[in-house]
């Protein structure tokens, strides 16, 4: 790409001549390297939140455990015990410009930063980032449904507790989390930054699809009362830039994740 000059002590005009010009020629940009993401094969959980932001904001990148196949998670459990001056606690987690960058809002902060999926005024950038971090409690109440004793026991080994807990979370806080995004985006909307989505409507959309997907029965109750988050829902599915992903295989399927369906642990 060319772009046009003046040379240097010819910027006041002639009457005699047209000022001469000199052709410069703009390097190239590098190419992007895809960043590397690292999550836990044949579940969307966390890493789900990342991947809807990499894929809605067309950025390159690799899904490391699942490319690898049937060795992905052996892959993964290698790289987790690599040494490593910032290592990741747990997945997901993002190899970037040498960066390791974990925790689904730190990452999504990095994206929305660097790659324009977040407001780039201070305001905007911190309540999108609240956004997030209310999401991911969310996200650990709806996991200790069916986990709300001991994480590395099987579930059956704590049913009893988990009825218990799931009970609490269906009658109060599923309804406490969703009103409050239902006032948040009775106040901006149509999405939570106002006109233009961010990737706090992309968690927010992953959130309602694992509620819908763990409790149905109850979510059809919610919903009514939160019709502005289910219009978000809705929006956040018929964008164009999540179309073909949202219709591929690359979208890993529910089941043994964070949001698991036990008709048991349900109700209205």
């Amino acid at each position: 790409m060319s772009a046009l000059k003046k040379k240097k002590g010819a910027d006041k005009p002639s009457r005699h001549r047209a000022q001469p010009v000199e052709i410069v020629e703009e390097e190239e940009s590098a190419p992007i390297a895809p960043i590397d993401l690292y999550y836990w094969p044949g579940i969307p959980g966390r890493g789900e939140f990342v991947r809807l932001a990499l894929e809605a904001g067309k950025i390159p990148y690799r899904d490391v455990a699942i490319e690898a196949g049937d060795e992905g998670m052996a892959l993964l459990s290698r790289d987790l015990d690599a040494p490593r001056e910032t290592p990741p606690f747990a997945p997901p987690y993002i190899l970037v410009d040498g960066l390791v960058i974990a925790q689904v809002a730190n990452i999504l902060a990095f994206l929305g930063t660097e790659h324009g999926l977040a407001p780039a005024d201070k305001a905007g950038w911190l309540w999108t980032n609240q956004c997030q971090l209310t999401i991911a409690d969310m996200v650990a109440e709806a996991h200790d449904t069916h986990h709300p004793v001991e994480m590395g026991s099987y579930y059956e080994d704590q049913k009893e507790e988990a009825l218990r807990r799931a009970a609490d979370f269906r009658a109060n806080r599923i309804p406490k989390f969703l009103k409050w995004f239902e006032r948040a985006l009775a106040g901006r909307g149509p999405w939570l930054n106002g006109a233009a989505w961010s990737y706090a409507d992309l968690s927010l959309f992953h959130l309602v699809e694992g509620l819908l997907f763990a409790f149905p029965r109850r979510m059809a109750t919610v919903a009514r009362d939160v019709p502005k988050v289910m219009a978000l829902h809705a929006e956040v599915a018929k964008l164009p830039e999540l179309a073909d992903y949202l219709a591929s295989e690359r979208r890993q399927p529910f089941g043994e994740g964070i949001f698991r369906h036990y008709p048991e642990l349900d109700g209205e």
